[in-house]
């Protein structure tokens, strides 16, 4: 998985989102602050079809009305305001078309500036972009592969927000729990990954581990122009992913794992790598 997996592209030259504090915004009435937040809001390179291409199949979504915008237009927000949720959704779904038997993962799991009114048309546009492809609430062991071709369904939708109750494609929150770690020490991040699996939940839920490391203030005031690829992300990849390469999946195991920036290093390939490991137990178990 990617985290904040639309944050590739943001828009300098729109206002700050509602996602940040009111002295923020008012900062980034500066053009040059927004372009210091930018180099702190991307942690993908990668647009969702590279990203699909290179392996990642679980995407971080956080998403905002534009406050003063006429309609009811969702987009990708991080600090700064990303692409319209509807372009994502059609760039994704061209891909499902073009790999039937591809499953993805979106999680929708931060929503900012938005009523009822914001949320109905969001899920429309959900409908709309997946259609058949979309897999209704189940037990999650239920939910393999062999189920999702059966059923010819792709995508399964998690929603953290009440009126998940009111759409049976709508799975809730509870169901992929996400652990923070919200530090920038790489060594406290990997103790919290190991603590978080021992405590995961055997059986009913997904889990991400989220291996990534968060900027605090400070971080960001003494290095501003270096962004968060160049001050936290270079330096601390190759450490977490010698921990990715340790683990095991499976029950009580790494379930789903996201980064930033995946294609720095061969994360994909060595999360993936690791269900080779239930492979080589199925066999000796027969």
């Amino acid at each position: 998985g990617s985290h904040d997996s639309f944050s590739y592209w943001v828009d300098v030259k729109s206002p700050v989102g509602p996602d940040q504090a009111t002295a923020i915004k008012r900062l980034a009435r500066i053009s040059l602050v927004r372009k210091i937040m930018k180099k702190w809001s991307v942690t993908q390179n990668l647009t969702f079809k590279e990203q699909l291409e290179g392996g990642i199949r679980y995407f971080d979504l956080r998403v905002s009305s534009k406050p003063g915008e006429i309609g009811q237009e969702i987009y990708f927000i991080h600090g700064l305001f990303g692409i319209k949720v509807w372009d994502g959704l059609t760039e994704i779904n061209t891909f499902l078309e073009q790999h039937s038997k591809e499953v993805i993962f979106l999680d929708f799991n931060h929503f900012y500036a938005m009523n009822d009114g914001h949320h109905h048309f969001l899920i429309n546009r959900i409908r709309s972009a997946f259609e058949s492809k979309l897999c209704c609430v189940e037990c999650v062991e239920y939910v393999t592969l062999q189920y999702m071709w059966q059923k010819k369904h792709q995508v399964l939708i998690f929603y953290h927000h009440p009126l998940h109750q009111e759409y049976s494609f709508l799975w809730p929150g509870n169901k992929m729990p996400a652990p923070w770690a919200n530090t920038t020490n790489v060594h406290k991040l990997l103790q919290f990954l190991e603590t978080t699996l021992e405590e995961r939940s055997r059986y009913g839920t997904f889990h991400v581990s989220q291996a990534i490391l968060t900027p605090r203030v400070k971080t960001i005031a003494r290095h501003l122009i270096r962004g968060l690829k160049n001050t936290l992300v270079h330096r601390n990849l190759p450490m977490i992913l010698n921990w990715v390469k340790a683990q095991k999946p499976g029950v009580m195991g790494v379930n789903i794992i996201t980064s930033d920036f995946v294609e720095l290093v061969d994360f994909a390939a060595t999360v993936i790598a690791l269900n080779d490991l239930l492979l080589e137990e199925d066999e000796s178990a027969s």
